[in-house]
């Protein structure tokens, strides 16, 4: 059985209520919800949250829910944490688990097919732990992050020297070649939770193989500043407020 597991709790103080907040005619967790409803190969859906509203929405889809417990509904609470009670919330319902599909609610820059094809490429690869979503963002290469240092100026946030060929660095946003950042979509098996401590850092639950879902512009949403990036990828994949790209008289 393939399980989709979308995470999504309540109290964001930098961005209240982002993950119901309305974008084009719907709540940005619908279209997590949705994409994963689209999606023929996921047999199950189950939202982690101490959210009545995202509760609500959830309902309103026939979604599962989790009743995420307080110590995972903090800001300090990790996100691999609430994964991993999910998955073992899951697991004890007596479920038979092939893939567990990680989604966020405030990261809806998800399409069904991009679901099916990390899918269809982990169960031709026995050896891969996971599939994830990327985008491009080479405007944040590691030789642009600064950090402000003790003496308030700014400063290299990692030490290039011993990372990179300081010949080939220049102000080219494209002089490292791609940059790509995983945006909010994870595909994983079981083991990758079971042992998530053997993980690559910092998101352990990918395991230590993980094939890349090419994607653009992705991200998870944390700041109102960032809902216009949202509409355009929307608009851009094919969504209006009346219809769904992936089923043409879809109105939902």
């Amino acid at each position: 059985m393939v399980v989709a597991l979308i995470l999504g709790r309540g109290g964001s103080v930098g961005f209240p209520n982002k993950n119901v907040y309305p974008v084009m005619g719907r709540a940005m967790m619908e279209y997590v919800v949705l994409s994963a409803l689209h999606t023929e190969e996921i047999d199950e859906i189950y939202v982690s949250t101490d959210s009545e509203e995202i509760k609500a929405i959830a309902r309103k889809y026939g979604v599962h829910i989790i009743d995420r417990p307080d110590y995972l509904c903090t800001k300090e609470a990790l996100h691999q944490d609430a994964m991993v009670h999910g998955y073992h919330f899951i697991k004890n319902q007596g479920k038979e688990i092939e893939f567990i599909v990680l989604m966020q609610c405030n990261a809806p820059f998800i399409l069904p097919e991009q679901l099916k094809e990390g899918i269809r490429v982990l169960r031709a690869n026995e050896e891969l732990d996971s599939a994830a979503t990327v985008s491009k963002y080479n405007m944040f290469s590691p030789t642009r992050a600064r950090r402000i240092g003790e003496d308030g100026l700014i400063h290299s946030f990692a030490p290039l020297e011993s990372l990179y060929d300081l010949d080939r660095i220049n102000c080219d946003k494209d002089s490292q070649g791609a940059v790509y950042f995983t945006d909010g979509t994870f595909i994983v098996r079981p083991r990758c939770l079971e042992k998530i401590e053997e993980g690559m850092l910092p998101y352990q639950w990918m395991g230590q193989k993980s094939y890349p879902i090419m994607n653009w512009a992705g991200l998870d949403v944390d700041f109102s500043w960032q809902v216009p990036q949202v509409e355009v990828w929307l608009k851009e994949s094919g969504f209006t407020e009346d219809k769904l790209p992936y089923e043409r008289n879809c109105h939902v």
